[in-house]
């Protein structure tokens, strides 16, 4: 994804699917704990819809619009985890084999002290 925008811009920004198909609208970004970086969109899919979680790498954003480079339905058929918290080391996980992504750019699993907290929501305080 590119590097340079500011990952709450993304939120209330339409969503595509890879064939220009809209998804709906950015709900909430998710950033990685370790390094910063904005990780996973949470998708509204419609007015009664759900939030669907995306990878943001390798979408793109193209004229304030979000491009996730995967089918409309894959997407809607994405593990339903709600909204609002962390993601857990398991949830991402799922999200990886659910998109086919390099396990290889999965999260680690927990440190012995349980840390689990990782997958936060762009703007919360920790």
């Amino acid at each position: 994804m590119q590097t340079d925008i500011d990952p709450r811009s993304l939120i209330g920004r339409k969503a595509f699917d890879r064939n220009g198909t809209k998804i709906g609208t950015v709900d909430e970004v998710y950033l990685d704990d370790a390094t910063g970086v904005p990780e996973w969109a949470a998708v509204r899919t419609g007015l009664f819809g759900r939030d669907a979680f995306v990878p943001l790498e390798p979408s793109k954003v193209v004229d304030d619009t979000l491009h996730v480079p995967y089918e409309r339905s894959l997407i809607k058929d994405a593990p339903d985890f709600g909204v609002g918290r962390h993601l857990s080391p398991e949830q991402e996980l799922q999200l990886y084999h659910h998109y086919g992504l390099d396990l290889s750019e999965a999260p680690e699993t927990p440190t012995p002290s349980g840390d689990t907290s990782f997958g936060r929501v762009a703007g919360q305080e920790d």
